[in-house]
């Protein structure tokens, strides 16, 4: 098995143009997909009068993410990759695809996109709040915190078969299609139990905006530890280090 070739860089790789650029289109993405998203739930919440989670608001919810993720994959990946996702940007920068500042960076953009998206969307509805992760009865930290590193592993093991695999071949002009499908089903597996985050700057830009943090942490924990599984499996055992390659 091949140990992956992490790159550490140096603080200057995150001012270079390029870099600047690839952050902003993971901001605009995160802003698409965060804006759909967390709009969707309250578009319906608005149509329901804030009633009680239903199984016609959870098909909503994953198919409004589903769609939007598939967009904002789309429009970022010639640019930086399209990983709208701090998770999927650790999975890259285990497998040595990305560097340590640049990850950084990429984090940085990401979280602010999803702020920037819960205000806009705070203002643009009259101030309707926008709601936080958060867990469902019955269910505890443990069992979400589970919930959330098998979901992002599916996830992050979707975008190294279907975009990062230096194989892939054709397949990789699905790779949106296929990213935005495997969100959508976990949203309809895990969604009912502590909301199927799969995405760290998801569940920071709604805490930010209504200042909730209840058992905040999960949702940054388990997708960092699902999302490292995903990229070193996938890594060591199927990419081998004859076909290493960069992404562009």
């Amino acid at each position: 098995m091949a140990i992956p070739r992490i790159d550490f860089g140096s603080p200057a790789e995150a001012t270079k143009p390029a870099a600047l650029k690839a952050a902003l289109a993971e901001f605009i993405s995160m802003l698409i997909f965060v804006f759909a998203g967390e709009g969707s739930g309250m578009a319906f919440a608005k149509l329901s009068g804030d009633g009680p989670a239903t199984p016609a608001g959870l098909v909503a919810a994953a198919l409004s993410h589903g769609f939007a993720l598939f967009v904002a994959v789309s429009v970022g990946a010639n640019i930086s990759g399209g990983h709208v996702n701090p998770a999927v940007t650790l999975g890259a920068f285990l497998g040595g695809k990305i560097s340590f500042f640049c990850t950084i960076l990429y984090w940085i953009a990401q979280c602010l996109g999803a702020v920037v998206a819960c205000l806009l969307l705070n203002f643009s509805t009259g101030g309707l709040p926008t709601s936080a992760f958060a867990l469902s009865s019955g269910v505890t930290v443990w069992n979400a915190l589970v919930f959330e590193i098998v979901m992002t592993f599916g996830l992050v093991y979707t975008v190294y078969a279907t975009a990062i695999d230096p194989k892939k071949g054709d397949i990789g002009i699905i790779a949106p299609l296929a990213i935005g499908l495997i969100v959508g089903a976990n949203i309809l597996a895990g969604g009912a139990f502590d909301g199927a985050s799969m995405n760290p700057a998801v569940s920071f830009g709604p805490a930010v905006v209504s200042w909730t943090w209840d058992n905040h942490w999960v949702y940054w924990l388990g997708p960092f530890i699902g999302s490292s599984i995903a990229a070193l499996v996938y890594h060591c055992i199927f990419i081998q280090p004859d076909n290493y390659e960069e992404l562009p």
